[in-house]
């Protein structure tokens, strides 16, 4: 008996969220959007976002550039030399 009157507040509290996920669900549903899409309203949304966001300096842009141009010529050549250590291998063996 005990349990049972200690379980009935969490059980309550489980089928109130269960019921708020629902709602939620029914609310962003399509037919609940009655609003058709608005490109000029749109496009200023997304400029406002834009002004929000923190772009890299320029000496941060060359600096990381360069980290991945090094990174792609890196992997490059160990795979220029992995498939030529192969290559020479199976002309030995074939």
């Amino acid at each position: 008996m005990a349990l049972e009157k200690a379980d009935q507040p969490k059980a309550k509290k489980a089928e109130d969220s269960l019921t708020k996920i629902n709602d939620d669900k029914a609310a962003a549903s399509p037919e609940a959007v009655a609003e058709k899409f608005n490109l000029p309203v749109y496009l200023k949304e997304v400029r406002e976002e834009l002004k929000k966001v923190s772009w890299p300096g320029r000496q941060q842009v060359i600096s990381e550039s360069a980290a991945v141009f090094l990174m792609v010529v890196i992997s490059a050549t160990f795979i220029y030399l992995v498939d030529s250590l192969f290559s020479t291998l199976s002309k030995l063996v074939f």
